[in-house]
C-alpha cells in the first residue's frame, strides 16, 4: 500500500486539519469531533449540516462554506460519525432558526443522525432532515435499506445551501428537498476498488480488464460484471439506465454531474461527458447545468459517476448556479 501520510489511524484528524488551513480562516473545527463549520454564520437562518465517512472528499467537507454547508461531520474512513459528532456539530451552528440535515442513505448514518436529531431537539433546537438515494444500481446493498446515497447528494447540498442563503425556512426548506431527492438519479462504474488506509489492501478485486457497473462508494456490490469497455460503450449502458429510471421525455430540463471516483483523470472525465451528452441530446433533453470532477470520491477508486437531476422548479437551476465561497465548488 502506497499512501501519503503519516499513521493510517490519525488519516482523519490531520485531514481536518489540513482542511480546516486551507480554508484561509473561513473554516474552524471543534476539536476531537471531525467538525468543521463556518467561522462566521449568518444570522437568523437556517443552518445546513450534513457529513459521513471520511473517504469521500471532497464531499463533505470541502462544500462547507457560503452559499452550501454551514458544518460537515467527519467520521471514520467508511463509516458513520456517532450521535455525539453530530449533535455537537447541530448545536454549534444553530442560529435560532434550526437546523436542517442533509442524510446519506447508509443504515449508520440514518440511525446516528437521527439520534443526533432527538438530542438537539431534547435541547430545544429545530431539525429537520432529508434522506439522499439517489443511486439506482441496486436495492438493499451492504449497509443500506434502499438505494444508496451517493454523488447526487452533491446537488442537494447545494440547492438547499442556496435555500439556506436565501433566508428559507426550516419548513419550506424541508419541502423544497422531498421534492429534489426523487428527481436526482445516479450509476457508476468501477474499473478498480478501493483501498482503506487502516485494511491496507483493496476492498475487492476486478482483473485487469474486468469492471463493475454499480459499484457503491464503500466498494458495496455492483449488478455486473464485464469486460473493459470504451467510453463510448460505458455512457451507453449509464445512460440507458438513467433513462428507463426517469422515463424522461423531449425538452425536459436537466442538470447533469460526471463525477470522479478518486483516482479517474479529469482527461477520462470530459472525454465520458462528451459521450453521455450526444446520447442525452439525442433523445432531446436540455442540459441546463454541467459540473464534471471529483467531488464525492471512493479514496483511491478508479471509476466515475454520472447523476441527472431533473429541474421541475427553475429555482432549483438559480440555486445551482448560487455564487458560493468553498474550496471544492
Amino acid at each position: 500500500m502506497k499512501k501519503i501520510m503519516n499513521k493510517p489511524e490519525q488519516a482523519v484528524d490531520e485531514m481536518v486539519q489540513g482542511i480546516v488551513s486551507a480554508g484561509c480562516g473561513q473554516l474552524k473545527n471543534i476539536p476531537e469531533t471531525g467538525v468543521i463549520y463556518r467561522s462566521e454564520l449568518p444570522k437568523d437562518k437556517v443552518a445546513l449540516v450534513s457529513g459521513g465517512g471520511s473517504g469521500h472528499e471532497p464531499t463533505h467537507a470541502g462544500f462547507v462554506g457560503d452559499g452550501i454547508l454551514a458544518a460537515a461531520v467527519c467520521g471514520s474512513v467508511f463509516t458513520s460519525p456517532t450521535p455525539d459528532q453530530i449533535y455537537e456539530a447541530i448545536k454549534q451552528v444553530d442560529q435560532g432558526k434550526g437546523v436542517f440535515l442533509v442524510i446519506k442513505n447508509y443504515s449508520g448514518d440514518v440511525m446516528n443522525f437521527e439520534m443526533a436529531k432527538d438530542l438537539a431537539e431534547a435541547d430545544g433546537i429545530r431539525v429537520e432532515s432529508v434522506v439522499v438515494d439517489d443511486d439506482i444500481a441496486v436495492e438493499d446493498s451492504t449497509y443500506t435499506e434502499g438505494k444508496r446515497g451517493v454523488a447526487g447528494t452533491v446537488f442537494v447540498h447545494k440547492i438547499l445551501g442556496a435555500e439556506a442563503a436565501r433566508g428559507t425556512t426550516i419548513d419550506e426548506m424541508k419541502a423544497v428537498a422531498d421534492r429534489i431527492v426523487p428527481n436526482i438519479k445516479t450509476l457508476g462504474v468501477a474499473l478498480k476498488a478501493a483501498t482503506v488506509p487502516e485494511v491496507g489492501k483493496p476492498g475487492f478485486e476486478l482483473g485487469d480488464t474486468e469492471i463493475e457497473f454499480g459499484v457503491g462508494i464503500h466498494g458495496e456490490p455492483g449488478y455486473r460484471r464485464e469486460s473493459l469497455k470504451t467510453s463510448r460503450e460505458l455512457a451507453e449502458e449509464i445512460v440507458s439506465k438513467l433513462k428507463n429510471a426517469f422515463q424522461w421525455s423531449e425538452g425536459e430540463h436537466y442538470a447533469v454531474l460526471v463525477n470522479g471516483l478518486g483516482a479517474t483523470p479529469l482527461m477520462e472525465q470530459y472525454i465520458f461527458w462528451q459521450d453521455a451528452e450526444k446520447l442525452l441530446k439525442k433523445d432531446g433533453l436540455l442540459i441546463d447545468f454541467i459540473k464534471v470532477g471529483s467531488l464525492t470520491t471512493s479514496l483511491d477508486m478508479e471509476g466515475l459517476s454520472l447523476t441527472l437531476c431533473k429541474l421541475e422548479d427553475a429555482r432549483w437551476l438559480e440555486n445551482l448556479k448560487w455564487e458560493t465561497h468553498t474550496l471544492a465548488w
